[in-house]
């Protein structure tokens, strides 16, 4: 359900990528060293945008430096560190651990449930440390699944859902900049489940799984779907516009107006070849 919020890559300037570059490495270094060299595979740019986003406000004290690793051995990385960098780590591993028990419990797959037991040893102290963040996490992944049973034919309740879900990770600490972070994360969750749900239709429609798109009755419908995505980023970016943003902030207007586009664009258009062939 993850990997739309990305940065439009080719409109970045040389410095904004290896800002980018910087923070999607220092949040692997830190899921490494943080929960395990193999939960660095769950690794999602979503979750680099929450990073971004809380160092934009906040401006905290940096540590950086250039690594190698087991995926670059050969070429030193830049990193950044900072607590909003390891906070994005431990969700990024929270949303994989109950993602993948989600897959199991949908399609039984092994494979899901491995990966959970893998992440699962980190969890206690997640939860530990964020037990509002991941109490939301758990909540909302049950209640959609208690949705999806039901066959629910409003997009609107699951998106919804998920909104939640995203508004509660969005806020670090209860500040002066919670609530609009909670505004800003729920329409950012309910963008990215109604786009999942519109990139899967095809998908869940051969498999004969529940899609809200496909429980309306309404059948494929693109112009009607992209409504309720401009819908949702508009709302999202009111409250974006909203926050005292400086630092790197050409890189996230980069990520809300362009990349979010760019993404669902190319994903469309390598599902049409394969439809094709």
């Amino acid at each position: 359900m993850f990997g739309y919020v990305c940065a439009s890559y080719d409109e970045l300037t040389q410095e904004q990528k290896e800002r980018f570059t910087a923070v999607y490495c220092g949040i692997c270094r830190r899921i490494r060293a943080q929960a395990s060299q193999a939960a660095r595979l769950a690794l999602s740019y979503d979750i680099a945008f929450l990073a971004l986003l809380h160092m934009s406000l906040y401006e905290p004290e940096e540590e950086s430096g250039p690594s190698a690793c087991i995926l670059h051995p050969i070429k030193k990385r830049p990193w950044v560190d900072n607590a909003y960098i390891r906070y994005a780590a431990d969700m990024n591993v929270a949303l994989a651990y109950y993602n993948c028990l989600d897959d199991w419990e949908d399609d039984r797959n092994p494979g899901a449930l491995a990966a959970a037991k893998i992440l699962e040893s980190s969890l206690d102290r997640i939860t530990r440390e964020y037990p509002r963040q991941c109490a939301a996490i758990a909540a909302c992944i049950e209640e959609l699944r208690a949705l999806e049973n039901l066959r629910i034919s409003n997009p609107d309740e699951p998106a919804n859902c998920f909104g939640r879900l995203m508004s509660e990770l969005m806020v670090y600490e209860e500040d002066l900049w919670a609530p609009e972070l909670r505004a800003l994360g729920h329409n950012l969750g309910r963008f990215i489940y109604l786009a999942d749900a519109a990139m899967d239709y095809r998908a869940d429609q051969r498999k004969k799984k529940y899609n809200p798109y496909l429980a309306m009755g309404t059948g494929e419908d693109w112009p009607r779907w992209e409504q309720y995505l401009v819908l949702a980023m508009g709302k999202c970016t009111e409250s974006y516009e909203r926050l005292p943003l400086v630092q790197d902030k050409g890189l996230l207007d980069n990520i809300l107006y362009s990349g979010v586009w760019t993404e669902l664009t190319r994903r469309r258009r390598k599902d049409a070849q394969e439809e094709e062939t």
